[in-house]
């Protein structure tokens, strides 16, 4: 059983998971980073385009780092703009991907990005400009977006030209995190990411049937909508088919690229017992970084240090 470490230190007035999680909404955004935009046409016929931000790196031999939003997150979540800022810093260049149908993406997608939808970012990187890869690339996926990435890695990891791969508070038990969303105590999370996700899923641009946008509207939760909507529209028998088909947890056995996976034990969304569970001794390319607090996507730590992305900057350093 992984170890969870007390090193990361809490950020006052920050203290506990849920306030850890809610910092990136309560205080204000940090300032905009201008980027060169970019079109990636997905492969599938659909003539879905992801939009893109591209920032070019102070040293030219640093592999391109591709940020993934999670759930109804985009290329200006905060948190994907520190990380945007901090690996320029760095002299790393940066791509922000929006996923299918998030943010800026919306109007050129009719379909719905998903947990599993791996094969989206493996059309992406292959419609990027071969410059951008000459030093080849590493993905760093927060949320929901870790759980697809890890997947990625499994499937198109020794094909495509990734180093390395990041994941912050990857749900890889979709099952598990559908039901811990559930508790009463997550009422106030689930109800937010709902509204936000229904919002983006019936945004213009989106190509809903009028049994789709039902099913979307009535959702009091997300294993409602994943019954009703994800799973059925990406042809999946029911929620618990689309979970088992698409969790992490399935293919991590098959990934054999350098893989950071961060998380928090008071994540308030994503619980810490599928971390504690899995044998990662059974794969060296895989290393588990647990701490006791962090929250969601949070890790707002003392001393105004960026926890998850030194950590995320020292891996890279130490394996690429």
């Amino acid at each position: 059983m992984p170890t969870v470490s007390k090193a990361f230190r809490q950020r006052a007035p920050w203290w506990g998971g849920d306030l850890q999680t809610l910092r990136n909404s309560i205080l204000p955004d940090p300032a905009a980073i201008a980027g060169e935009r970019l079109f990636l046409e997905m492969a599938d016929g659909s003539g879905d385009k992801l939009w893109a931000l591209h920032n070019p790196g102070a040293d030219g031999g640093k592999p391109l780092v591709i940020l993934i939003h999670g759930l109804a997150g985009c290329e200006d979540s905060s948190y994907i703009v520190q990380a945007t800022g901090y690996f320029l810093a760095a002299g790393y260049p940066t791509l922000r991907l929006n996923l299918r149908g998030a943010g800026p993406s919306r109007p050129t997608c009719s379909l719905q990005s998903h947990a599993g939808r791996s094969r989206d970012l493996h059309d992406a990187i292959l419609a990027l400009p071969a410059a951008l890869m000459d030093a080849g690339v590493v993905v760093m996926g927060f949320s929901l977006a870790g759980n697809m990435s890890l997947k990625f890695a499994a499937e198109y990891g020794t094909v495509l030209p990734l180093r390395a791969l990041v994941t912050v508070s990857a749900p890889i038990d979709l099952a598990a995190t559908s039901a811990n969303m559930l508790r009463p105590r997550n009422r106030l999370f689930n109800g937010k990411l709902l509204r936000d996700f229904r919002c983006e899923c019936l945004a213009p641009g989106a190509a809903v049937s009028a049994g789709e946008r039902t099913a979307i509207q009535a959702a009091r939760n997300f294993v409602e909508l994943d019954h009703h909507f994800i799973a059925p529209r990406n042809g999946y028998r029911d929620a618990y088919d689309y979970w088992e088909n698409c969790q992490a947890l399935g293919f991590l056995p098959r990934i054999q690229r350098p893989c950071l996976l961060l998380h928090a034990q008071d994540d308030p969304i994503v619980p810490i017992q599928p971390y504690l569970d899995y044998a990662w001794e059974k794969n060296s390319w895989l290393l588990p970084e647990l701490t006791r607090h962090g929250g969601h996507v949070g890790f707002h730590a003392a001393e105004n240090r960026t926890f998850h992305l030194d950590c995320a900057l020292k891996f890279l350093t130490q394996r690429l």
